[in-house]
This record gives structure tokens, sequence and C-alpha cells, in this order.
């Protein structure tokens, strides 16, 4: 920890894979991540990022039709979500190793002691294998409510790595100013936010729907400039799987589909400009070339953990409790 704290700035490769699940199928979902894991480490990626929800999808659904209409297509959601000790982080961990990388992936995450509980996670996977940090979503988002469980702060860190240190958010996240400013006061470098491939708020017919893409422009670009950080977005895309289930939904839910704005898939530099291309109407890897080092002239201006701010009039502290559903002491879990 020590020599990777003293080490110098490093540059370094970094992939967001701007990309679709299959939907729904996680085994092919998670091969199609492997894959996608040893193409980005063969054209020098160093840190790869998938998006929100990656494994096994985005429950875009609940967005686009009521709730008591959706009891099928959550119940199917629930089977093919995933467990952070499962067999799918595990392939995912062992590719990780196999190429020397660092993999960042959302998935909806699955526990032994309830069949319906489900959230909205990240992990992070180190290039030898292994779970380096383990994110649950601190509050879902609208109607994310209908599908997943708030989180905890658990996974609320910032890890040190031989690429920086490594903060990540899901989504809205970006937007609680208090949860970013918990990464930045950890020394934050370089920051990995995901996002779904779509987010409807209206009908097509209604003017002022949300504009996914313009939100993450603006939070991508508020959190690199606040924090002077590296910011690698990473958003979801949308294929023939996701809007051939959509169509299934009724004409209505289509229509307001086909007409929402996409996510968008970038990288934003300490200076909170957007530095390379960026990735929407087409499905692939975005790649950009950073150097970490780019992350102190900026703190010259606005050091928000260091000299400015007044920490004897703010205070922020931070619960890291895993939340378990019950304490159980002393006895013994078997029975007769």
């Amino acid at each position: 920890m020590t020599a990777i704290a003293n080490s110098p700035l490093p540059n370094l490769k970094v992939a967001a894979c701007h990309v679709a699940p299959v939907f729904l199928d996680t085994e092919a979902t998670v091969a199609k991540a492997v894959d996608l894991i040893g193409e980005a480490a063969r054209n020098g990626a160093e840190v790869i990022v998938f998006p929100e929800s990656y494994i096994p999808a985005f429950p875009v659904w609940v967005a686009l039709q009521s709730p008591i209409q959706s009891h099928d297509l959550f119940r199917a959601f629930a089977r093919a979500s995933i467990r952070i000790d499962g067999p799918e982080i595990a392939q995912l961990r062992e590719a990780a190793l196999q190429h020397d990388v660092y993999v960042s992936v959302g998935f909806s995450e699955s526990t032994d002691v309830s069949l319906g509980c489900l959230w909205n996670s990240n992990a992070l996977i180190g290039p030898d294998g292994s779970l380096i940090n383990h994110h649950r979503k601190l509050v879902p988002t609208y109607y994310e409510k209908l599908v997943w469980a708030s989180g905890d702060a658990a996974g609320l860190q910032v890890s040190e790595t031989r690429a920086g240190r490594i903060g990540m958010l899901i989504c809205g996240e970006n937007t609680n100013p208090l949860a970013r400013y918990a990464l930045m006061a950890q020394g934050e470098q370089l920051h990995l936010s995901t996002y779904p491939p779509i987010w409807p708020t209206r009908p097509s017919s209604e003017a002022g729907g949300y504009d996914l893409k313009s939100a993450i422009r603006i939070r991508a670009g508020a959190h690199a400039f606040e924090a002077k950080v590296f910011n690698v977005v990473a958003s979801g895309f949308v294929d023939a799987s996701l809007r051939k289930v959509v169509e299934t939904l009724g004409p209505e839910a289509l229509e307001t589909f086909d007409t929402c704005a996409r996510g968008v898939s970038m990288v934003v530099g300490p200076t909170g400009e957007q530095i390379g291309g960026e990735m929407q109407e087409d499905e692939g890897i975005l790649y950009c070339d950073i150097s970490l080092a780019d992350c102190i002239e900026p703190k010259q201006f606005h050091d928000v953990v260091g000299y400015y701010n007044r920490f004897d009039i703010f205070r922020l502290e931070v619960d890291r409790t895993r939340r378990p559903p019950a304490e159980f002491v002393g006895g013994s879990a078997k029975q007769g």
C-alpha cells in the first residue's frame, strides 16, 4: 500500500465499454464481458469500465408500464441477478487476472437471505483477481425503487491501486454532493461513473423529458472539476434485443422508448472538459490515454479537501456499516 502511494503518478489507458448485455441472459452477458475485457486489454487498456446494471440488464420496463403489469419481468430479472460471491463475478475476476487489468462492472445483486431483495451494485476487481471494492447504490432513483433496495456506505471508498486512487459512483449518485465529497476526501484521482442505456421520464407526447446525455455531461464535468480528477463514464447501449422486449409492452411504451435520449460514454479531465471522443449511437469500447499528474495543477485554484474549505464550519461523517437484516447473538443456527 505504501509503495503504491509513494509511486509516481501513472500514465494509463482507460476503456469505457459502451455496450449492451444479452438481455436477461446472465451466462451470455458474462461471456460477452469476458471477451470485451480481453479485447480492451489487447488494445492496451489498464482500467476497463462496464455500465450500470450491465449484468443482467437495466430494468427499463419499470418506466414504461404500470407496476402491476411487471411481475413476470421482475421475476425474470431477479432470477438473472447475481451474488457478489457467485460464479459470474468469479469469471470476471479470472479474466482480470488473466489480462492483468482493473475491471469495474455494474450488476444487479441478489442475496441468499431473500428471493426478492436486489441491489444496484458495482464491483471493482484488481489485476490479481481480487475484489477490491463492492459498492451498492445508496438510493435507487425514482422508479428504480420498484426494483432495487437502498444500499449502504460500506463501498463508499477510494481504493489505492497502481492505476491511482479509484472511486466509483452509480448514475444518480453522481448528483449527490455528500457522496461525491466522501470520495474527494479520500484523495480520489480516477472516478468511475456508470449509467443505463436509456432513462425515460415522460411519454413521448409530452415535453420536458429527461435528457440523459445532457445530465451525464453536467454530472461528469462537475465532479471532475470539483474533485480535480479524471472521470470515466460508461453508459449502456440500446440494442435490438432490448427494443424487442419493449415492443411487447405496447405501442405507447415503444414510442416513448424510441424517442427517449440515450446514454453517452466519455472521459472528462480534471478541468471539467471532455477529452477524446464519445460514444452514443454505436456499440463499442471508448479508449482514452490519461496522465494522473494532470490532476495537480488545477488544485492550485480550488482544492476543496485541502485549503479551499472551512473544516471549522463544515463536518461530514460517513457510516460505513454494512446493514444485515438481523444480528444474532449466541446459540447455533442448527436446528434439532
